[in-house]
């Protein structure tokens, strides 16, 4: 076969592959929007409103036109199509890309390059190696959702591909026009995700390589310093200062010129663009060769990055997302930079035990009235040199992390001065970061996509035997490291995400590492090193603190991606070695197509054991959650949320299916971020603002993060009189030499308008006797601050004329200001209604009983939750915890029952039955930590004592069942532990007498049928 024909061969090869990946994506991509934050950017992109910081225009921008050809409702499956084909044809570059570095060795000593059996390998080769990644775990996962990752391989990608066709044809005319190209898809990963630009070290070195023919060590690092000053440029350089200088420019024009916001910045940018291309004229009319190409790639980059702003323009006209509110360059700076995420030591910095001896104010600039503004901004902590170490990795000051890092110190460590816990070791540093950071936040992920998965629950602790391990299929392997889970709850022991691939995956990754490390070692090293970039340069810049609120695999993708292009090399490894072992020349036509069909039922394999947990086609959860929490809510309604999920799914559905949009939704984690704030007292469609009381420059960011409280007063002030207060200049107290301002009194009162209580619809007419003249606000003593969310609340209730319904989810969250005992049972949320009402986990008192018998039979959507998809942990934690389905139907049929309205309570449970079936949402899943058990027995209770015997009954039996499936699996003994998990079995021993004692009650002989069970188990 000549080369010609092998190019025809191949591209038809690499079309193939694209297809195949294609229809895998389409066909296994959620319908509508999911969990996290596809539900922000689906919203964004649909309206071009402003996302998280640091934003990703370029993602929106491909997106919104995407959303152009289709209606509203099917604007998430055009987003998740965006998605679907950029992780297609990634899987296609990834094809060239392993066609490319398998060529060059099959080139080096080889007289046929080219025959007939290198050309079906090689072919085979990039098909094994493209398919395993298509059908790899990790990457499948973010490839059929709405998020910037599947862009952003993409873009990987093309740029690492871009710099193998530039070394093609390196000596040819223009060749360097690739690597304007790829300085191009530089500038544009700024405005989807910036993890792409981990490719410019591998980048350089192939540049190093292919134009230095005898390359030396030194060159090598040299060239590697040089790229990563390349990405310091555009990291710390081009994408902070371009807005920095602007902002500079802004803040001359506006507060000496008396120009309006951005004028300046628009002066900049066009000032910026004529020096660049007058720059790129001047280089290559006198020939400055080298001069011309940097000042190219330089105005190419700002070109693409120039796509933000998108992002200012759409700020300035006030989204109704706009999130940080970059509508000047100043925002603009702050929105890049992150700062309401915090940042974390690398290199060199404090420990959690490390206390501060001084601080430094900051200041910053905001738009205020016509100008900028320097406000004071966030304190800067000094740390003594003795409390800082290298390579802290032990950072975080949470006390949950913190008696996680002391669990790796034993009693070792120091204590400083004035410091209440002992110094990490570096050795114990170190411990934490190879066992935490680096074993079970990326090993154990690596392993996922290689080895095989043991179930999709979220892992957290290493040593956790049950959630979320790596788990290859191979029982003795698995055993020795696992324990025996034959036997256990299916959603733990035959979870659809348990995944095995015997190691297959991860031989053929090393077989084709080692054979390239042999046959090719410059190439080798650029595939590493951009492994390296990809895996542990990320570990070590992420710097993970414990108890991460998801698994973090996808941050890893590009690593995978690597991997997977040994995992192709090794067909031609092992083709090479068949080759020579049978006589070189000989039946190579045949030993090629055999290695190839062989070989590729690896990623059969996996596409196999991937198909049934990756497949989300008939998945409308998180789209049905939103519109229920809408229907919860009367109109006019403010609905405060708290965390990802409970508001993304809300956005979504107001902003591109036009539901609720007459409601306010207002999120308490941004809810003490000064443009938050001011977006909440805008009107938003037909949802009338919020009026705060507090003015902007008490709320500014880095002002009043943390309001004391000092009860200078013997009496319950309003809330009016509370906010007031905090407000008067000339009310404050001194701290530390600052006047600060503060909150009187613990004790609160709101003042009730019983008229428009009663006129709005607050309280149901059956509850008109029970409403109160005052609410009374008791803020606890150990409580010694409010955050701003909190003030912003309590701002919120001083003007508050019970005119509109106001919600909150979780019983009040993190807003702890004495409104949880004036919550009432709404389902999805809690009410506040001037009713006093004693409120706990399990018992609620204030619930309008019309109200959500109609909800939960007649007006919320659950066909979607009976249907037939796979329920993987991120549904069963939401359904069954976060916002617990059988809790809404347990705590109505609890109090219908109350009221005597038997035959309303036992239609509500059935209904419960009908659309959560235990096949799908297991009635025990404790491992979930929830309240979901409690309400099986409480639903199986209520069933008794209607009368109802053989439904309580049957539901009890499952539960029980289930039960003790728990407890032999959490009871077996491994290694040095008693038990598999200690904690785990307490619990379910804890539901099973909680069941018995329900049997004994209502069912003696039932009862005494599981005693006998569990009298046999504990023999």
């Amino acid at each position: 076969m000549n080369q010609k024909l092998f190019r025809i061969y191949n591209r038809i090869a690499s079309v193939v592959v694209l297809l195949v990946a294609a229809v895998t994506y389409l066909m296994t991509m959620e319908p509508t929007v999911s969990f996290w934050d596809c539900g922000e950017f689906i919203a964004s992109s649909y309206k071009l409103e402003v996302g998280h910081a640091p934003g990703n225009p370029v993602f929106q921008i491909i997106s919104r036109f995407l959303t152009m050809f289709v209606p509203a409702e099917k604007a998430a499956v055009a987003v998740n199509v965006g998605s679907a084909l950029c992780s297609a044809f990634t899987i296609f570059f990834l094809y060239l890309t392993i066609a490319h570095l398998g060529r060059r060795i099959l080139e080096k000593g080889n007289k046929n390059p080219y025959s007939t059996g290198n050309a079906i390998a090689l072919i085979g080769a990039s098909v094994v190696g493209s398919l395993a990644y298509c059908w790899s775990d990790t990457f499948w996962f973010s490839a059929v959702e709405a998020e910037v990752y599947a862009m952003s391989s993409l873009l990987t990608a093309i740029s690492f591909w871009a710099i193998l066709k530039w070394e093609e044809g390196a000596d040819e005319e223009y060749a360097d026009r690739w690597l304007i190209f790829i300085a191009f898809l530089m500038g544009l990963t700024i405005g989807v995700h910036l993890l792409s630009l981990l490719v410019i070290p591998p980048i350089a070195l192939i540049y190093y390589y292919r134009r230095t023919p005898k390359a030396t060590l030194m060159g090598t690092i040299w060239t590697l310093l040089i790229s990563f000053a390349v990405i310091a440029v555009i990291l710390w350089g081009i994408v902070p200062y371009v807005p920095k200088v602007a902002a500079a420019f802004d803040l001359l024009f506006v507060n000496t010129f008396g120009l309006g916001y951005n004028s300046g910045a628009l002066f900049f940018v066009i000032l910026l663009f004529v020096l660049s291309l007058l720059a790129v004229f001047l280089t290559r009319k006198y020939k400055k060769y080298v001069l011309h190409t940097i000042s190219l790639a330089f105005t190419v980059i700002l070109i693409a990055y120039s796509a933000f702003i998108v992002v200012v323009i759409r700020s300035v006209n006030n989204t109704p997302t706009n999130e940080g509110q970059p509508d000047n360059a100043f925002a603009l700076v702050k929105y890049l930079s992150r700062e309401q995420f915090g940042s974390t030591p690398l290199l060199y910095g404090p420990s959690f035990a490390s206390l501060p001896y001084d601080y430094e104010n900051t200041t910053y600039h905001t738009a205020l009235d016509g100008k900028y503004y320097s406000a004071p901004g966030p304190v800067d902590y000094i740390f003594p040199a003795q409390s800082k170490m290298f390579f802290p990795r032990m950072h975080s000051r949470q006390p949950s992390h913190i008696d996680f890092y002391k669990s790796y110190m034993g009693n070792r460590g120091k204590i400083l001065p004035g410091c209440e816990h002992k110094m990490p070791t570096f050795a114990d540093n170190m411990k934490f970061f190879f066992d935490y950071q680096v074993n079970y936040m990326y090993f154990r992920y690596f392993m996922w996509n290689f080895a095989g998965r043991q179930n999709d629950l979220h892992g957290q602790v290493p040593g956790d035997l049950v959630r979320g391990n790596w788990e290859c299929g191979i029982p003795f392997i698995d055993k020795m490291r696992l324990s025996d889970q034959s036997e256990g709850p299916d959603y733990i022991v035959n979870n659809e995400s348990k995944n095995h691939y015997y190691l297959l995956p991860l031989i053929l990754g090393i077989i084709g590492l080692l054979y390239q490390l042999a046959k090719d070692k410059k190439n080798w090293f650029v595939t590493m090193l951009l492994f390296l970039m990809t895996g542990i340069a990320i570990i070590v810049y992420l710097n993970q603190s414990p108890y991460q609120v998801r698994e973090r695999d996808y941050a890893y993708a590009g690593s995978f991606y690597v991997f997977t292009i040994w995992i192709g090399l090794a067909v031609l490894s092992i083709y090479e070695k068949l080759s020579e072992w049978l006589g070189k020349g000989r039946h190579e036509a045949i030993i090629a197509p055999v290695v190839s069909v062989v070989l590729l039922s690896v990623p059969i394999l996996m596409a196999a054991q991937n198909w049934d947990d990756h497949d989300r086609s008939n998945r409308y959860t998180a789209r049905d959650m939103a519109y229920n929490f809408m229907e919860s809510a009367d109109p006019q309604a403010i609905i405060i949320t708290h965390g990802d999920n409970d508001t993304f799914p809300l956005w979504y559905i107001q902003e591109v299916e036009g539901v609720g949009t007459d409601k306010r939704v207002m999120n308490t984690s941004l809810l003490g971020i000064d443009w938050y704030i001011d977006q909440m007292q805008c009107k938003q469609y037909e949802s009338e603002p919020i009026r705060f009381t507090t003015p902007r420059i008490n709320y500014l960011y880095g002002t009043n993060e943390a309001i004391r409280i000092y009860d200078r007063l013997s009496r319950p002030i309003t809330a009016k009189e509370a906010i007031e207060l905090f407000n008067d200049p000339n009310v404050k107290i001194s701290v530390n030499g600052e006047k600060e301002c503060f909150l009187a009194s613990r004790r609160i009162r709101v003042p009730v308008n019983k008229e428009n209580v009663i006129k709005n619809g607050i309280v149901a007419p059956c509850d008109y006797d029970k409403i109160v003249d005052t609410l009374y606000l008791n803020i606890s003593e150990g409580k010694s601050t409010l955050t701003k969310p909190e003030l912003m609340i309590l701002d919120m209730l001083s003007n508050y004329q019970w005119d509109r319904p106001i919600y909150i989810l979780s019983q009040g969250g993190d807003i702890n200001i004495g409104i949880k005992d004036y919550l009432q049972f709404d389902g999805f949320m809690y009410k506040l209604v001037p009713i006093k009402n004693r409120l706990s986990l399990t018992e609620i008192n204030q619930v309008d009983t019309d109200k959500m018998y109609d909800l939960l039979m007649n007006r919320y959507r659950w066909d979607s939750f009976s249907k037939d998809f796979h329920v993987d942990y991120q549904n069963l934690v939401v359904f069954n915890s976060s916002f617990s389905q059988r809790y809404i139907f347990v705590q109505t049929a609890v109090a219908l029952y109350r009221k005597q309205q038997k035959d309303r309570a036992v239609e509500v449970l059935d209904k419960m039955q009908e659309v959560f079936p235990d096949t799908k949402f297991p009635l025990n899943t404790s491992i979930i930590y929830s309240v979901n058990e409690m309400m099986v027995i409480q639903a199986a209770e209520i069933y008794y004592k209607t009368g109802n015997s053989d439904k309580a009954r049957e539901l009890l039996t499952k539960f029980m069942d289930e039960t003790l499936l728990s407890i032999k699996l959490f009871s077996k003994p491994y290694g040095s532990r008693s038990v598999v998990s200690k904690y785990d079995l307490q619990t379910n021993f804890q539901l099973y007498q909680y069941g018995l004692e329900l049997l004994d009650q209502f069912d003696k002989e039932l009862a005494d049928s599981y005693i006998e069970e569990i009298d046999y188990l504990l023999k």
